[in-house]
């Protein structure tokens, strides 16, 4: 009897210390996990801003791709909501708290199954020279309960912060996957209506084509602008030489202007370009594909019985401004190539 009265001695003591560790634990918890992308902040933002875009990217939702998702009547920016119900998941649900555009998004999380507990969610964007950097943050407070299962089964960062750097890693590939896609579509025969336009002509090499357009382009942009001229669209290049044997181009960087004006820049000329009869195709994507546009085009001519003449337009036309469309996805170039 001695001997179970002191069994049961030390274990009460075991259970009160043990309840008093639990107890001293921290009230609240706090961690967080980063990622650079090589991506602009928008494209970041926006895609982890609505919850529409979670299963692409959510290690939660890998887990369980077949859990019941139920989204709110909004599902971006403050007020966004959604549910998750499942086998492995468990029930809860997630709502966007606050949104400061393309710097930060706070969440709230609540899990109601397999057991009860609420948490802040934190989104940080942070451009830097190699992209953006992704700050993905989590903190909340510790009842008794949480304390005794993160004393036995580990801390919540520990067990949390590796679904963190798996989410951001899949991130990381979706945007990037995302950025990647592209089409080119050649529309056909049309007449380009041509008009006045402000230039400047360059020759480079090939690699360096690019390079000189990105320079050039802001340039006579801003000729214009401070100089109230008009621009009657999209700003283009207009080829007048491409020699890949010798890897030398000769073009023009071009901006349609109303009517003819006469420069006070010598590095800015004006233009005419008449109507001609082209083919167009157009590009949706990044200008990295612009190879793959053009040598579609230029196939496309002789297979289709159609022929060059000499010294005819070739055209590329920039339609969408990057500054509103910062997913290279979304930028559409048109190509004109002259046709008899």
């Amino acid at each position: 009897m001695k001997t179970f009265k002191y069994i049961a001695f030390l274990l009460l003591v075991a259970i009160i210390g043990t309840a008093i560790y639990i107890a001293v634990q921290p009230n609240e918890f706090s961690f967080n996990r980063s990622r650079v992308i090589q991506a602009p902040v928008p494209v970041l933002f926006n895609k982890v801003n609505d919850f529409k875009n979670w299963p692409e990217f959510s290690p939660w939702l890998e887990q369980e791709p077949d859990a019941e998702l139920t989204y709110g009547e909004k599902t971006v920016g403050v007020g966004a909501y959604y549910s998750w119900n499942g086998a492995v998941l468990g029930e809860g649900s997630m709502e966007t708290r606050a949104v400061e555009d393309n710097k930060s998004i706070s969440q709230h999380i609540s899990f109601i199954k397999p057991f009860e507990s609420e948490s802040n969610i934190n989104w940080d964007f942070e451009p830097i020279d190699e992209g953006t950097k992704v700050t993905w943050s989590m903190e909340g407070k510790q009842d008794f309960m949480t304390k005794m299962y993160t004393v036995f089964s580990g801390s919540i960062e520990k067990n949390t912060a590796p679904d963190f750097e798996r989410g951001l890693f899949k991130l990381d590939s979706t945007v990037t996957a995302d950025m990647k896609k592209y089409s080119i579509t050649v529309s056909g025969i049309t007449n380009h209506s041509g008009g006045y336009y402000l230039y400047s002509t360059t020759s480079s090499k090939i690699d360096e084509v690019a390079s000189a357009i990105s320079d050039m382009l802001p340039k006579i942009t801003k000729y214009a602008q401070e100089n109230n001229i008009a621009m009657a669209g999209a700003p283009f290049v207009s080829y007048i030489k491409w020699d890949e044997q010798n890897n030398a181009a000769i073009f023009s960087v071009c901006v349609p202007t109303t009517d003819r004006v006469i420069t006070t820049d010598s590095d800015v000329l004006t233009g005419e370009l008449p109507t001609f009869r082209a083919l167009k195709t157009t590009l949706k994507g990044n200008y990295t594909n612009l190879k793959e546009a053009w040598d579609v085009a230029r196939d496309y001519i002789p297979k289709n019985g159609l022929e060059f003449p000499d010294d005819g337009p070739m055209l590329e036309v920039y339609i969408t401004d990057q500054t509103q469309y910062p997913n290279p996805a979304d930028w559409v170039t048109d190509i004109y190539i002259a046709v008899k």
